[in-house]
């Protein structure tokens, strides 16, 4: 299968003073941006990019303080704040009739995007919407024993800058095996790069306040309404969401269907490929 260096080259765009955003571009055909999970980057879209690329012109971002996009300690990393750097993105390089695709928080930012963007934006596939915490990543908390443990003494104030930067790969794979279900572990390539950006200086700045700005997710719901263009919502089976709380997000979108990924967890783009593919369409 191909990797990201096989098909293209990484680069970045300078959106103010204070956020350069890295991302790659490939392929041809109408512009299709593709927005990632928490605590990932645009490599998490490797195994369905090239397939994508057949199409469009796709577009993988790393969100802000994600990845290798520039890192701010005195931004506020939430839902309004990575919207608006995805829509300055967008300005910035004059797209139009955009596809949005993102999981987990990125699927929420697809819908906010597309309702405060509309006339920009031509098709949305929101995948596994993070707008369901009720306190402190309590989604992620959701994925089984070690995440729970984990990201509660993130929480915790000064303990928890300790406890974050004792982070590495290991514990890095079992949080995030709590988001897989047809898969045993994280692909160790994905899982190294993910890893390696950990290290940036910030970026456990940046992982602990995404958290902490948990509130903003559940808030952007209150944009859904706001979406002009078609919506494709997915929720993998096994989805950290509760039924009540999918049903919410669709009621919230006019009582949108759901298409549900079957045998798949919360991280569907790594956990089954494929079927992610049939559903967003090439």
């Amino acid at each position: 299968m191909q990797t990201l260096a096989d098909i293209g080259q990484t680069t970045t765009i300078q959106l103010d003073d204070n956020i350069t955003l890295r991302y790659l571009k490939v392929g041809e055909g109408s512009p299709l941006i593709l927005m990632h999970t928490i605590r990932t980057q645009l490599d998490y879209f490797e195994d369905v990019i090239p397939a994508l690329a057949k199409n469009h012109t796709v577009y993988a971002v790393d969100l802000p303080g994600h990845g290798y996009s520039s890192i701010d300690q005195q931004a506020n990393y939430d839902e309004p704040y990575m919207r608006a750097a995805v829509i300055a993105f967008i300005e910035k390089l004059g797209l139009t009739n955009v596809t949005l695709v993102g999981e987990s928080i990125g699927g929420v930012l697809g819908l906010t995007v597309a309702a405060s963007k509309p006339d920009n934006i031509s098709k949305v596939v929101a995948s596994n919407t993070y707008d369901y915490d009720r306190r402190y990543a309590d989604g992620v908390r959701r994925g089984n024993f070690f995440a729970n443990i984990v990201l509660a003494n993130y929480a915790v104030p000064i303990h928890g800058a300790i406890f974050a930067a004792l982070e590495n790969w290991l514990f890095l794979g079992m949080v995030m095996k709590g988001g897989l279900r047809k898969k045993n572990w994280i692909p160790k390539k994905l899982l190294s790069k993910i890893n390696s950006a950990g290290y940036r200086k910030g970026y456990r700045y940046v992982e602990r306040n995404v958290f902490k700005n948990w509130a903003s997710w559940g808030q952007a719901r209150s944009l859904y309404a706001d979406v002009k263009a078609p919506v494709t919502l997915i929720y993998s089976e096994h989805d950290w969401s509760t039924l009540a709380e999918r049903e919410r997000t669709a009621t919230a979108l006019g009582n949108l269907p759901i298409t549900t990924i079957e045998g798949t967890g919360h991280f569907g783009f790594i956990d089954n490929p494929e079927a992610m593919l049939e559903v967003v369409g090439q």
